[in-house]
């Protein structure tokens, strides 16, 4: 069946109301919580109520991944052309009494129509943090100068713009069959999305922070290598790679064991193939797993690094590295020798996420220091990101 013929946008309008409704709690609640405060402070306080829910949703993606339950409702945005599985229930039952443990159950369809409606929430909430904060600047631009430029509606436009991105994503993960370079890609662009709101956060905390700019360039080249494991981490789990290897820290007994490392990296190949069809060889997988393995010692090795270095500057962002650090190494050891359970491994997705969070709002916020300190005649420079 061609891609195209699997997009119905008939049930978007009622996904979209849904996801509108899930949208009026949280709101609901910052407005009661926060009245009496600034627009800057309410935004915030949205802001990072949607961080909040973006992390949940990046848990809740992993979990749907790792229980194939990714093709639950084989169409999209909706479920056999409805809103819900309870408009598609004779498609499915019908489904899964052809194949019982296949991708189309009415538990897997749930899931994976629960990952869209919190999407979509998430969406919602972006829409209205975009919307909010170009209303706002340009009021206080004439009421309050000093008001205005807390706001950074570059930023709310930047995480729309982003959101829909991964709408599109999560539509061709669904089209395409699971193919590891779009779902690996979906994956990516979920953690991309936190860390534009942990950015957000904090490039307007109360205190900046104060870093050398060896450490920042440190910070930096850390969080390259981060993203670069995370993308390997996504590599491992979309191949369903992380039992090639079941001992530590040998793989299959051996220090090197036979691998393929041409057919593991080779991106334009559906799942479990490679690209002529042909199956994709044990030696493929073990060469994935094995070079995430490396690139977790290299990545161990400079977060110690970096966070002996934070130690004194900013000692909360000292423990916080070191306790996702730690949550890491475990969660990926039980992956291997427990047999890869679902709660280590959706643990170890939000390990990762969190990690790129919590370095990408250490840079927000110590850029905060670095811009502050400049003489009020200076110029920013071209390549800081916009307000």
């Amino acid at each position: 069946m061609n891609p195209t013929d699997l997009i119905d946008l008939g049930p978007l309008a009622q996904i979209a109301l849904l996801a509108a409704a899930l949208a009026t709690l949280p709101l609901t609640w910052l407005a009661w919580r926060h009245r009496g405060e600034s627009v800057p402070q309410r935004l915030r306080a949205l802001t990072l109520v949607t961080l909040f829910l973006t992390f949940d949703l990046v848990l809740f993606g992993a979990f749907t991944r790792l229980t194939d339950s990714g093709l639950g409702c084989p169409d999209w945005p909706g479920c056999y052309g409805n809103s819900s599985p309870f408009g598609a229930i004779h498609q499915i039952t019908q489904a899964q009494a052809t194949m019982p443990t296949g991708p189309v159950t009415h538990g897997k369809a749930w899931v994976e129509m629960i990952h869209r409606y919190l999407a979509t929430g998430v969406g919602v909430l972006l829409t209205v943090l975009m919307v909010w904060s170009m209303l706002a600047v340009r009021r206080l631009r004439r009421s309050d100068p000093a008001q205005a430029r807390l706001i950074a509606p570059g930023w709310a436009a930047l995480a729309f713009i982003w959101v829909c991105l991964q709408g599109a994503f999560g539509a061709l993960t669904v089209t395409m069959k699971l193919y590891p370079a779009i779902v690996t890609g979906h994956l990516l662009g979920g953690i991309g999305l936190l860390a534009l709101l942990a950015v957000q956060t904090r490039r307007h905390a109360p205190q900046p922070l104060a870093l050398p700019a060896t450490l920042r360039m440190a910070a930096w080249a850390v969080l390259g290598l981060v993203v670069l494991q995370v993308a390997l981490g996504g590599w491992v789990s979309t191949n369903y790679a992380v039992l090639a290897c079941q001992d530590v820290p040998t793989c299959q007994g051996q220090w090197w064991p036979p691998m393929d490392f041409d057919a593991g990296f080779t991106l334009q190949r559906g799942l479990g193939v490679q690209a002529d069809g042909s199956a994709l060889p044990f030696a493929a997988l073990t060469a994935i797993h094995v070079t995430h393995r490396i690139g977790a010692l290299v990545v161990l090795t400079a977060l110690g690094l970096l966070i002996a270095a934070l130690r004194r500057p900013a000692p909360r962002y000292a423990r916080g590295l070191l306790a996702i650090a730690a949550l890491q190494t475990l969660t990926g050891l039980s992956n291997i020798v427990l047999g890869w359970p679902l709660p280590a491994a959706v643990a170890h997705t939000g390990g990762a996420a969190a990690l790129v969070a919590l370095l990408a709002a250490l840079l927000a916020h110590s850029h905060r220091a670095a811009a502050t300190s400049l003489p009020a005649s200076s110029h920013l420079p071209s390549a800081v990101l916009p307000r």
